[in-house]
């Protein structure tokens, strides 16, 4: 932003991020795991292979996920698969029901342990808050909106009113002149 000439306060950044509460977080990844499981796998087994640039549909589902060659296809998209693979001790069905459904940033647990995981994207890792995903309605709306915004205010990372009418002023960013006055 500085770079273009511009404020870099001007420009917010705020992720995708699917969340999934539970009253623990045994729980909440049982959710979670239930989830994936209604990923059809044909559709998952397809994700799957996009992601890591080669055909997955060989892989025995139920073994953990065999070494995988590279490819000219996209280098991060493998590595993260093959991180969420070992991080999770995930088998391959496993693995491409999580790709068919939602594969992106998340956050399962209790609220006070997504409230430690938001806590530390807003401090360290560069995000001003985030875009939630929520796993189902209403349910999924309710737990956020009952359970971890709370939490959030309590520790003064979510805001208890508003600062004006529009998302521009909520997130406080400055109105662009207009070039046409």
């Amino acid at each position: 932003m500085g770079k273009a000439g511009r404020d870099p306060e001007h420009l917010k950044m705020l992720p995708a991020a699917f969340v999934v509460i539970g009253d623990t977080l045994e729980e909440a990844r049982a959710k979670r795991s239930r989830l994936d499981s209604l990923v059809h796998y044909d559709s998952a087994i397809a994700s799957l292979s996009i992601a890591l640039g080669q055909d997955a549909s060989k892989f025995d589902p139920d073994q953990p996920l065999p070494y995988v060659p590279e490819t000219n296809a996209s280098k991060t998209g493998r590595e993260q698969v093959l991180r969420l693979a070992e991080q999770e001790r995930l088998t391959v069905r496993q693995l491409a029901q999580r790709y068919g459904g939602y594969s992106g940033l998340a956050f399962v647990g209790t609220p006070q342990q997504i409230a430690d995981e938001i806590a530390e994207w807003l401090h360290e890792k560069g995000s001003d808050g985030f875009n939630v995903v929520f796993p189902y309605l209403p349910q999924g709306l309710d737990d956020v909106a009952e359970r971890l915004i709370p939490e959030l205010q309590r520790r003064r990372l979510f805001r208890t009113d508003y600062q004006g009418t529009t998302l521009r002023d909520h997130l406080g960013l400055p109105r662009p002149k207009s070039r046409y006055t």
